[in-house]
């Protein structure tokens, strides 16, 4: 309207020339001059790749009837966005970007001023430094002092367990101890412990240096990738550590990675984070920090834990079941603002009815991240496809309706041979 060009016809179809492009088709009543203005305009506003409009289509200036093509580039729509891992295997990109090597400890550290401790440590960074995608974990033989503080920690917590831990937690723990070695004089291998988790919910962990950035780490979580720290904390002291090691993955996370429903939990705040702003990934981190790393649970009327960081520490684990901390309902609305601690006890911890009720919250709380696309994880293929057009959406209902169609035959059999 403002260009004085009155559009007769518009359609759109998909285009001949490459499956990631749309083509959009206007019929225009207006001048040369006043097309090309038109052109210099829209140039600002979409993702024109080309023009293709037919050849003396204006006998003169002031010519009518032009038919148009437009080509538009959808995945220009990554351009606006923090770049994330679109492949499985490009996660081998996110685990070099270490934060803080396992190597590198404050002077407040207690394996400071050990220098076999030290060099113990640079081993387990080049390990994972090493690590691609598809490889095997390697096998790590501990030492007789490592596999001393790991019993020590597995000993106490395992009393604090049956009175404190989630009931999905104390289901999975047994068949650790089973199927991975979970011992007080044994510390599980990675590799046993990946396998096991694909099997039980479609999970596998990978080694990593040290700390990542919550962008980095949130999207393994995406991949159902969790990424693991191999190394144990230092022995004069086994029941505190002021960073996760494999005591607190493998106590910690593991157990509850087993669930179906908790790692759906965590794939799905993983998926939220891709392309978001870094302050939206900085809520969505808050969030996991007071969930899956603090967060509480109500079973059979007791208040029971499920946050990594509680099962993995004895005394804040007694800490957040008494009536002595401050317990909140979990909104991830009001829980982003919390401040998270990390050398100290959290001055709140935050309870949910269920996995599933955090689930509905956070799906709820995901809606409000401004990005121009969703995404969706395809299994098969352990991608992650951008929804932003008809087309993509389709592919992923066709996928739906493949699931419903097996849930229909599975109810009709069920009607016919039980009479229900």
């Amino acid at each position: 309207q403002e260009k004085h060009v009155s559009m007769v016809h518009i359609e759109s179809r998909k285009s001949k020339r490459r499956n990631s492009e749309v083509e959009i088709f206007v019929d225009c009543d207006c001048s040369k001059k006043e097309f090309n203005e038109l052109i210099q305009l829209l140039k600002f506003q979409t993702n024109i790749v080309s023009l293709n409009p037919p050849e003396n289509i204006w006998t003169d200036e002031e010519g009518k009837a032009a038919f148009v093509s437009l080509v538009l580039n959808t995945d220009k729509y990554l351009d606006c966005v923090p770049w994330f891992p679109r492949k499985i295997s490009e996660l081998d990109k996110c685990s070099q970007r270490v934060l803080m090597y396992g190597s590198e400890l404050d002077a407040d550290h207690p394996g400071f001023k050990d220098n076999v401790y030290r060099q113990r440590r640079k081993y387990f960074v080049d390990v994972a430094m090493s690590y691609k995608y598809g490889q095997p974990i390697p096998r790590v033989e501990y030492t007789a002092e490592e596999i001393k503080t790991w019993g020590v920690v597995f000993r106490e917590l395992s009393k604090l367990y049956p009175t404190h831990a989630c009931r999905e937690y104390l289901k999975n723990f047994p068949l650790l101890t089973k199927y991975c070695g979970y011992r007080e004089d044994n510390v599980p291998q990675l590799e046993d412990v990946s396998i096991f988790l694909k099997e039980r919910s479609g999970f596998t962990v990978r080694p990593v240096a040290g700390y990542l950035s919550p962008r980095d780490f949130l999207a393994g979580l995406a991949y159902r990738v969790f990424h693991c720290t191999q190394y144990i904390r230092h022995g004069s002291d086994p029941l505190y550590t002021p960073e996760p090691d494999t005591c607190h993955e493998l106590l910690g996370h593991v157990p509850l990675l087993a669930d179906p429903k908790f790692a759906q939990f965590s794939q799905e705040i993983g998926l939220a984070s891709l392309g978001a702003s870094d302050e939206d990934v900085q809520k969505l981190a808050t969030c996991y920090f007071f969930t899956i790393e603090f967060g509480l649970c109500k079973q059979e009327g007791q208040l029971r834990a499920y946050g990594a960081g509680l099962l993995s520490s004895i005394g804040e684990l007694k800490h957040a079941l008494s009536d002595k901390a401050n317990v909140k309902t979990f909104d991830p609305k009001t829980t982003c603002l919390q401040e998270c601690l990390i050398t100290t006890f959290q001055e709140a911890y935050f309870v949910s009815e269920s996995f599933e009720e955090a689930k509905e919250k956070m799906r709820d709380f995901a809606k409000s991240i401004n990005r121009p696309f969703s995404v969706y994880f395809n299994p098969y293929t352990q991608s992650i496809e951008i929804l932003k057009d008809t087309r993509s959406i389709e592919n992923v209902v066709q996928d739906l309706r493949s699931d419903l169609n097996t849930v229909c035959d599975a109810l009709s059999k069920m009607n016919r041979y039980l009479g229900i």
